[in-house]
């Protein structure tokens, strides 16, 4: 009796095992597009009955049609883009053509003109008075038609303002290019977790067919007298453990297949297989100086925020430029006619010369806010250099260390499998109850499992080495081996 119970103890570890891997996988959430837009998309296309081949170059080009988080930067991008029209008319000529025609009434006393100015007004009629029957409220007929010009010939704020409109929209293109390197690594690390759930659901059907035909050997041997009862029910326990382990890990499977189909513009009831394996392969080796150099580089953000320093510069610059004069053209041509009496033409083209006088605490003010914004994205450059500096050494370590767990994990799986050949072995010769059994299978596929995992965060790591060195876009085949 304590002897069962003691096996019973030492067998427990091993359920705990597989059931602590359910639950951890339980708690693991996929990422949501309501806190991160790269993470959804624009579905592209409705629901078929046919399951869709998809390879990991096919949910690239997918992700950087449809993702949310790259159509949002190229909206931005458009948003600037007519900015800078807008800036651009300040430079150009505005013509404006207006008309109109309508009946006017006018009260002469509530201009000014009541009867006692009208009085002296009569000197200059015959006798010295006025006509009887003038009328104090007069009516006429207007019909006008003008053509407006209008243009800015010189103007400091002007022009400083359409640098710093381009220099705007060049970072938002480098928004762009950064927003493309971020689809492009989260719809490979999903095609890539997706794979290693496929990886895990294999596993685990594999696992339960073995201890589906060890539970069994065990039930028949039981019944033929020849094992005990406690062979037959570890037997059942470690299959029922192994069967909560598939429906876990096929759960899983689904889940990151869905998540895959909303980065990439996919309904998620539609049904996909993934076409390539795993991919495994040693990364050529590079010198930490070379890619530094390559992301120095090929990093949009910190082109971006080069950029933006321009940007504030020429921001700085409009604000100091106020205290320029301004030269502009203004005028037009019309026609009138009034009650039909004939049509006549009038012009005005003047220019105007506007010169500030005394704007200092505005100026300054601007000058100085202008001043402290390019400050801080100077700041901001600085610390990005050595922020990508971290990256690349954290994501060099990182490649390093999952290459060597990945062949540790390859040395424990075959270590294992062959612990669980022997032990079947021993089980059959009857040297061995079936509790060493069970516990080789345990170890099974804990290193069949920490394989799974290991490979796949192989693989996200050169992944990040890629876009540490912002070349993942480009070169995410290379870094995987493909």
């Amino acid at each position: 009796m304590h002897s069962a119970r003691r096996s019973m103890i030492c067998f427990l570890p091993c359920v705990l095992f597989v059931l602590g891997s359910v639950v951890l996988r339980a708690q693991i959430a996929n990422p949501s597009s309501a806190q991160n837009p790269f993470y959804g998309s624009v579905t592209a296309h409705p629901v078929t009955d046919e399951t869709i081949r998809l390879s990991l170059d096919d949910a690239v080009k997918m992700g950087l049609e449809n993702n949310l988080g790259l159509k949002e930067a190229e909206n931005a991008e458009a948003i600037v883009q007519g900015e800078k029209k807008m800036a651009l008319q300040e430079f150009l000529p505005t013509i404006t053509v207006s008309g109109g025609t309508g009946v006017f009434q006018h009260d002469l006393v509530a201009q000014g003109f009541g009867p006692g100015v009208l009085k002296k007004f009569g000197a200059f009629f015959p006798g010295g008075l006025l006509p009887t029957g003038v009328s104090l409220i007069t009516r006429d007929d207007l019909t006008q038609g003008q053509i407006n010009f209008s243009q800015t010939l010189f103007s400091g704020p002007v022009i400083a303002g359409w640098r710093a409109a381009g220099a705007t929209v060049r970072s938002f293109h480098y928004a762009i290019e950064t927003a493309r390197g971020n689809v492009v690594q989260d719809v490979a690390t999903a095609y890539l977790r997706a794979l290693a759930a496929e990886s895990a659901v294999d596993d685990a059907v594999a696992q339960e067919a073995a201890d589906k035909v060890q539970a069994e050997h065990a039930r028949e041997a039981h019944l033929a007298g020849t094992v005990s009862n406690l062979d037959d029910l570890r037997a059942q326990v470690q299959l029922q453990a192994q069967v909560q382990s598939r429906l876990a890990a096929e759960n899983e499977h689904e889940k990151d297949l869905i998540q895959l189909k909303r980065e990439i513009g996919l309904d998620p009831g539609q049904k996909i297989r993934l076409t390539d394996p795993t991919p495994y392969s040693d990364l050529a080796a590079q010198t930490e100086q070379e890619l530094l150099t390559t992301a120095y580089q090929s990093r949009q953000d910190y082109q971006n925020l080069k950029n933006q320093i321009v940007e504030f510069r020429a921001l700085h610059s409009a604000y100091r430029s106020q205290r320029l004069p301004k030269l502009s053209f203004n005028g037009f041509w019309g026609v009138d006619t009034v009650n039909g009496a004939g049509t006549h033409g009038n012009f005005v083209a003047e220019g105007t010369l506007s010169v500030p006088i005394f704007k200092e605490a505005s100026l300054r003010g601007d000058e100085d806010a202008a001043a402290a914004q390019l400050a801080n994205v100077q700041a901001q450059l600085t610390d990005l250099q050595v922020r990508i500096n971290q990256q690349v050494r954290d994501a060099m370590l990182d490649v390093s260390a999952s290459a060597k767990l990945v062949e540790v994990a390859k040395s424990n799986e075959k270590l294992a499998q062959q612990a669980l050949s022997d032990e079947v072995e021993r089980v059959q010769a009857g040297v061995d109850d079936n509790l060493p059994l069970v516990n080789a299978q345990a170890t099974l596929a804990s290193a069949q499992s920490n394989l799974i995992d290991s490979l796949y965060r192989y693989n996200v790591s050169k992944l990040m080495l890629a876009r540490a060195t912002g070349v993942i876009e480009t070169e995410y085949r290379v870094y995987l081996g493909r």
